[in-house]
């Protein structure tokens, strides 16, 4: 019987064949333990040498690292095991023999890691990460799909900037100057006046260069927008998805996050609703904590953003910020139109802003007033004020970063590890 390893719970007693890879092995004189690997887990291959031919204890004990190879052996249950199950093999076939694996198990530096991305993705740990953003994917579409979402593609090729083009990475449209998408947000909108609620989720690109932890050049982002909704229901839909995702990950990854040592009494926290607190109420707040230079107008860095985390076990919002240093499209609080009717939600432990989301401005005069205060193009943005020209109604989104979420959930420190091929400042290889 052929199956994979996630599904050797089936086949307790069983004998099975499964197609796998040698992630590592040890051997005594008469046991050869063989660490297995097949895409979808690991489990490990027991070879006792009183129940095989001598033939195949050899083959055992000789095999290579990543070498592929077609194992048959009986499922038994393993409570020693994280896993819970072991194979008791007999019988091997090499499908093709690797020589020279260049990661083995001992310590390698951060650039040979990702000058071997391409084979760093098959350990333990970068497994882990990849099915805790495979988990956080699935929990995305169902959590959308069943409020009653509709998922809409925004171009990744565009005219205009959504905040500017000094981030942005240009190129040539045939004979017209375009750009890398930075966010699908302002399409979202116009998607949102046809479909009521929407989602998207795309790669976005930033030519920023920064070399923090949190940040990559290209990464990719989930951003809904909802028609007929303001900022406080925007506000309690970022509460209840992230929630979700938390507890989908404990559900569905609960072996992931052992191999990866991540409290998770910590995630179990992660529950609607969030703490919030004003941008004024901030700046105080950093003030105790000894910012003394920060001031009211200015933008968070990491070190601040960390430092507001710190006094909240849940994720917490940030709302209000100052309208000056805010995109164009926020609408201003009507009470005080200083401040705008946004919010950034910062993760817990460290990583920072991972959804920055606002009310949008729906009113015509007021967008063309942004217009001319951000000198922005008439020709380029024309559609995007003609949203607010015919039926125009009060709506709001947000943008959630999925590596960010995926570090974060996963305890992981940097984002590189948490997309498959990382683009950084210096690095497009592999």
């Amino acid at each position: 019987m052929k199956t994979t390893i996630n599904q050797v719970n089936h086949y307790v007693g069983k004998e099975v064949t499964i197609g796998t890879w040698l992630a590592n092995k040890r051997s005594s004189g008469k046991i050869a333990f063989l660490q297995l690997r097949d895409g979808t887990g690991f489990i490990q291959g027991v070879v006792v040498k009183a129940d095989v031919s001598e033939e195949i204890f050899q083959l055992a004990k000789n095999l290579t690292q990543e070498t592929s190879l077609y194992v048959t052996g009986t499922v038994v249950e393993d409570t020693r095991s994280p896993f819970g199950y072991e194979l008791q093999v007999s019988s091997l076939e090499v499908i093709h023999e690797s020589a020279d694996y260049p990661i083995t198990p001992k310590e390698h530096g951060t650039e040979f890691l990702m000058d071997h991305r391409h084979l760093w993705l098959r350990s333990k740990k970068q497994h882990a990460i990849m099915k805790i953003r495979n988990e956080i994917i699935r929990a995305t579409y169902t959590f959308f799909n069943d409020n009653g979402y509709i998922k809409v593609d925004p171009p990744i090729l565009t005219g205009s900037a959504a905040e500017g083009t000094t981030e942005l990475f240009h190129t040539q449209y045939f004979d017209q100057e375009a750009y890398l998408s930075q966010s699908g947000q302002l399409y979202m909108e116009a998607a949102a006046m046809a479909l009521g609620k929407v989602f998207s989720f795309g790669p976005t690109f930033r030519a920023e260069k920064s070399k923090t932890r949190r940040h990559l050049i290209e990464f990719w982002m989930i951003e809904p927008e909802m028609a007929f909704m303001d900022h406080e229901d925007s506000l309690e839909v970022q509460e209840q998805y992230v929630s979700y995702l938390a507890q989908s990950v404990l559900t569905n990854c609960a072996l992931e996050l052992q191999t990866l040592d991540r409290d998770v009494e910590k995630l179990k926290q992660i529950q609607a609703p969030f703490p919030r607190i004003t941008y004024d109420d901030a700046i105080t707040l950093l003030k105790e904590k000894g910012f003394d230079d920060i001031e009211w107008g200015e933008d968070f860095g990491s070190p601040h953003e960390t430092a507001i985390a710190e006094s909240f076990e849940k994720p917490v919002f940030i709302t209000h910020y100052p309208t000056e240093i805010k995109a164009f499209y926020m609408k201003p609080d009507p009470n005080r139109p200083e401040v705008v009717l946004c919010a950034d939600l910062i993760a817990p432990e460290g990583y920072g802003e991972i959804i920055g989301g606002s009310q949008r401005i729906d009113d015509l005069d007021l967008m063309k007033q942004r217009y001319e205060e951000h000198q922005l193009s008439g020709d380029a943005y024309q559609w995007y004020l003609e949203l607010r020209q015919y039926g125009s109604v009060p709506h709001a989104g947000f943008g959630l970063g999925l590596e960010r979420t995926v570090a974060w959930l996963s305890g992981v420190e940097h984002v590189r590890e948490t997309i498959p091929f990382p683009r950084l400042l210096n690095r497009l290889y592999p």
